[in-house]
């Protein structure tokens, strides 16, 4: 068999992914940057270049939507990286009850995020919710969670983090258990106890598991629309207003192209800062 066969035959089993890639990728995001050029409706479309995102970048709220955009990213990020490796250690460690443990950690990612926006939302309520309620028969007022403007934000991305920290765990428990059981042989034999065995042996060798979590985490963090809405609609005022939300009012609005520029703008901003982040990392994983 010729190479030139080989290569071609193997071609055609990528063939259907490339296609399924095409079709759901590469065709919308085309038609994204291309209409985010227009002024469109369902039925019509007018080109205007890049009058929407000049007023886009004119909103009052951007810069707002900017920071907490990064805040929030950044704190659930980060919470799910150290919470996650954690648990990982925890959850492969000698415990007894470590499999239905496990199963708890990771149950919050399987429910639907606009379910525990809408739970949560009525749990931090500041008079009524379970919350403030517990609080205050411990003799302590509670805060307005969601309507104070100086923890709005914050409170949803605790929410963010109890729901997605299974996931970052399941990552750390593959990696962890993907350690040679010789380096923890050497350790002991060495007279090391716990500690240098989490600081010296599983922190630096779970690091490609800490990079994946930090990349989806981060990524994540940076798209955050769906739990911020459920909860907080970004308010109060623009406290909790994220890139994306100002994007999703536009479209209520009924401004299309400028919702798509937007959208444009967004994709440019997150792989701005996911790529360089990505190379980052990937050079220290190799350094190790």
């Amino acid at each position: 068999m010729s190479k030139v066969f080989r290569r071609i035959y193997t071609y055609k089993f990528l063939l259907p992914a490339a296609i399924v890639y095409f079709v759901i990728f590469i065709v919308p995001t085309a038609m994204s940057f291309f209409f985010s050029l227009t002024r469109w409706t369902l039925s019509d479309w007018d080109f205007i270049g890049l009058q929407n995102f000049i007023t886009f970048f004119q909103e009052p709220s951007l810069s707002i939507g900017f920071k907490n955009t990064f805040i929030y990213a950044v704190v659930t990020c980060s919470l799910k990286v150290v919470g996650g490796l954690l648990l990982g250690v925890l959850l492969t460690s000698k415990l007894r009850t470590k499999s239905y443990l496990r199963s708890v950690v990771f149950f919050p990612t399987l429910v639907s995020t606009i379910a525990v926006g809408i739970a949560f939302s009525m749990m931090m309520h500041p008079t009524t919710g379970l919350i403030n309620t517990t609080l205050a028969r411990l003799g302590i007022e509670g805060p307005d969670w969601l309507g104070d403007t100086s923890i709005a934000l914050l409170s949803v991305a605790f929410v963010d983090v109890w729901k997605g920290i299974g996931f970052a765990t399941v990552i750390y428990i593959a990696g962890i258990l993907s350690i040679p059981e010789e380096y923890y042989e050497a350790l002991q034999i060495d007279g090391g106890n716990g500690w240098n065995k989490f600081w010296n042996i599983v922190v630096p060798l779970s690091r490609p598991a800490t990079n994946s979590v930090i990349i989806l985490a981060f990524i994540g963090g940076l798209r955050s629309f769906d739990l911020i809405w459920a909860m907080t609609k970004g308010g109060p005022g623009f406290a909790t207003d994220v890139i994306a939300s100002i994007i999703y009012k536009q479209y209520q609005g009924g401004f299309y192209g400028l919702a798509t520029a937007g959208n444009v703008i967004l994709f440019v901003f997150v792989a701005a800062l996911a790529f360089p982040l990505s190379r980052y990392l990937s050079r220290q994983e190799v350094d190790l």
